[in-house]
């Protein structure tokens, strides 16, 4: 291990200075805990606490995608949570070493890109009248994580190793550093338990006992139908306060666009006018701002969504093609040597490296034949068991549909795996990569026929496999990059990724289940935004129905972006959702920037980033939860708890205000923790 004296003379850990550069030629990188020592690593408390928070975060993170569209890594809140639990078994004289913390985040986060990926899609089933089983929906769900994961494998040598420096992996590295910072004790996971508490006792008072509003809305004067809002969430909050102010701000300009000019143009242009398509029995005189929103603007957003969706992955495109044609490259030589390698014993240890025996134990991976059964054997359960494809009964329709999912899924991982290397998961693309993958497989299915509600379907699951497995390749590029600084085993850790995908599936989609039973996909509560997006997506190719005109208006305020060098796919992800979810992200993101500027120094504006990161997760994750937990006592009431109501505080106004009022002195608390 690498420990430094900081002023004070006492020992710090820390990675080598090499852990953050590209090698110098003849260099070699040391991990921090070294190749020739083998401390525990894969061990039952490991994969225990990895599963325990992995279904933790995986359903607060479906709830949080479902309620806003976006979800968090948790790969950090995971890992200094592990490190606490660790800590806390050393008390009762139990062990544990940096190496099994790194391999329990490494299961714990596979949970977050597992829900990223349900939540994306599979609702759209919902919204069509159809109703997916558990069955159905946990074993897309694993079909895609385990393409993600094994695609990814052959690709480990070259984008983790060799590449070392070049790719930085944001999240991967900072994990890394947290582990070590963490080694000696746990201090930090207590911002994250703290957050877990606060968010769910602010979610039961809202959500719960109902006591206070969970929105306020304000109307702005001598503008018709204008009218702005706030979802007062503290994971929204925490979302912002994780995203930073730029984002947080390109997400709020798009939302204020669509509450103060789109919508009440609108009112101004309907004015009179008798009900316009796709409405047919109210007037826009007679609609409210939130129904001219649902109407009108929700087909502008997701125009501009899928325009900016499209404009990303083709400014990637380069990139793209870079990383598929080497990816390639890379998985043909390690065929090569493994051919070689085992019909010559003696010349192992060519281009793809040592053989198992007698590599190093940094450098032992998943042998390829692990791949290329466990990729036939999805394809072979995919094709000929009705479960993950339910609406088509036929076997050639399933057999079609199967290999769209691995010819989508090989691509857009290997696409996935450098792109996050270079910009992080955080910025991953995976809604363009998804709206490519269903209009690619909607094309197929119109070209062959398929268009009535079974293709539409079929369509729709395709395209939740291969967002599965796209944002599973990040995060287990990322806990590979982790793996690879600090010296774990590749393989281990690869079988933890598997591990964590299998075991953390059925909670995800078990919590969509409850929620879907509870409150309704494309209800108040939760509006299921980005499956919304991409049931349209599916009916304009099948149908050839969509509003066109509105949807060209998204294009067109997409390509505006664009050309004004703003970002486009969150500036469309603001105008898409209503502006009362994009303020509390602002509020965070806001916040964040004037913690940080208020700093006396560098490293005290990083503690601050870290503790409100750490803060953020934890709200997030105490809000996810209860919101499952609510839904979880519905399920089996038959009926959501009572409450206390609203009424105490008297008219709607005075609600609103008071309600605001609680959640300013829930974030004036927060500065106050942050600050320290």
């Amino acid at each position: 291990m690498n420990p430094d004296t900081s002023d004070s003379g006492a020992a710090v850990q820390q990675l080598p200075e090499n852990a953050n550069r590209p090698l110098r030629d003849g260099e070699v990188y040391t991990p921090y805990v070294p190749a020739l020592q083998s401390p525990h690593e894969f061990t039952v408390k490991a994969l225990f606490f990895g599963i325990l928070f992995g279904v933790l975060f995986g359903s607060a993170n479906a709830y949080l995608g479902l309620r806003a569209g976006l979800t968090i890594s948790t790969s950090i809140p995971v890992a200094v949570m592990t490190v606490a639990a660790f800590h806390a078994l050393r008390r009762f004289g139990g062990s544990a070493s940096i190496l099994e913390a790194n391999l329990s985040q490494t299961v714990g986060s596979a949970s977050s890109s597992v829900a990223s990926g349900v939540i994306f899609t599979l609702p759209a089933l919902f919204l069509w009248g159809l109703h997916p089983s558990l069955l159905q929906m946990t074993s897309l769900s694993m079909a895609g994580g385990l393409l993600g994961v094994l695609f990814m494998i052959p690709l480990r040598r070259f984008l983790i190793e060799r590449e070392h420096g070049r790719l930085p992996y944001p999240e991967g590295t900072a994990c890394a550093h947290v582990l070590v910072a963490n080694e000696a004790g746990g201090s930090h996971a207590r911002n994250v338990f703290i957050g877990l508490g606060a968010g769910a006792a602010y979610k039961a008072v809202t959500g719960w006992a109902r006591a206070l509003a969970d929105e306020a809305h304000l109307k702005v004067p001598f503008l018709n139908k204008g009218e702005v809002g706030m979802d007062l969430s503290p994971a929204l909050f925490g979302v912002g306060y994780i995203l930073g102010p730029r984002i947080a701000t390109v997400m709020v300009g798009g939302g204020l666009l669509s509450s103060l000019l789109i919508i009440p143009a609108i009112a101004w242009w309907g004015e009179g006018r008798p009900p316009l398509y796709p409405e047919t029995l109210l007037t826009i005189s007679e609609m409210s701002a939130a129904q001219i929103w649902s109407r009108y603007v929700r087909y502008i957003g997701a125009g501009a969504v899928a325009a900016a969706g499209i404009f990303t992955l083709v400014r990637s495109l380069p990139v793209m093609i870079q990383s598929f044609r080497i990816g390639a490259h890379e998985l043909k030589g390690r065929v090569d040597a493994e051919v070689d390698s085992a019909t010559h014993p003696d010349r192992a240890g060519g281009a793809a490296g040592p053989r198992a025996g007698k590599a190093p134990r940094t450098r032992l991976e998943l042998p390829l034949r692990v791949v290329g059964i466990g990729v036939l054997a999805i394809g072979l359960v995919l094709t000929f068991l009705p479960a993950p494809f339910g609406a088509l009964e036929d076997s050639l329709h399933r057999l079609v549909a199967a290999l769209c999912v691995i010819l989508f899924s090989f691509f857009f991982v290997t696409v996935a795996s450098r792109i996050v290397g270079l910009v992080g998961v955080t910025s991953n693309p995976t809604s363009g990569m998804t709206i490519a993958a269903l209009l690619g497989t909607a094309g197929v299915f119109l070209v062959l026929g398929w268009t009535d509600l079974a293709g539409k379907a079929a369509a729709l699951t395709v395209g939740c496999v291969v967002a599965i497995a796209a944002s599973i390749a990040g995060d287990t590029s990322q806990d590979l990059k982790t793996g690879y600084l600090l010296g774990a085993t590749p393989r281990l850790q690869q079988t933890g990724e598997l591990v964590g995908v299998l075991t953390s599936a059925t909670f995800v989609c078990l919590s969509v289940l409850l929620l879907a039973e509870t409150f309704g996909f494309g209800s108040e509560e939760l509006p299921a935004p980005q499956a919304t997006l991409m049931k349209l997506v599916i009916d304009g190719v099948l149908d050839q129905n969509l509003p066109w005109g509105l949807v060209a208006i998204g294009v067109g305020i997409a390509v505006a972006a664009e050309l004004a060098r703003i970002p486009s796919l969150p500036f469309a992800v603001g105008v898409y959702l209503p502006v009362s979810t994009m303020t509390p992200i602002f509020f965070g993101g806001m916040l964040r920037l004037w913690l940080e500027r208020r700093s006396r120094s560098k490293a005290e504006a990083i503690g601050r980033r870290d503790r409100g990161v750490l803060l953020g997760s934890g709200f997030v994750g105490g809000e996810g939860l209860l919101g499952v937990a609510i839904a979880g006592v519905a399920f089996f009431q038959g009926a959501r708890p009572a409450g206390i109501g609203t009424d105490w505080l008297g008219p709607d106004w005075l609600v609103g205000s008071v309600s605001f009022l609680v959640f300013l002195v829930f974030a004036a608390w927060f500065v106050r923790r942050v600050r320290g």
